[in-house]
């Protein structure tokens, strides 16, 4: 177990070992959260890519019979909610 000590700013540097052991990379994204005793939790946040459907790309999923009915309408909805 290693010690560590908030700094002026708040930071707490995470000893480099530990970093490596638990395969943590510079500028990973990390989640932060307190338990009810206090303890302080940090997670690796999975960062995933995200994409917005069109109109024509929602239609090709409709031909490709990948997409159901119901989520075609709720995505088509999205869509024209979004529009100016």
């Amino acid at each position: 177990m290693d010690i560590v000590k908030c700094g002026k700013k708040g930071q707490i540097t995470i000893p480099r070992a530990l970093l490596k052991r638990l395969g943590i990379e510079e500028n990973t994204p990390m989640l932060i959260d307190v338990t009810t005793d206090g303890a302080i939790v940090l997670r690796q946040a999975a960062v995933l890519p995200i994409e917005i459907y069109s109109d024509v790309r929602i239609a090709e999923f409709e031909r490709e019979g990948t997409v159901s009915d119901i989520d075609a309408a709720a995505a088509s909805a999205l869509l024209k909610a979004r529009k100016p």
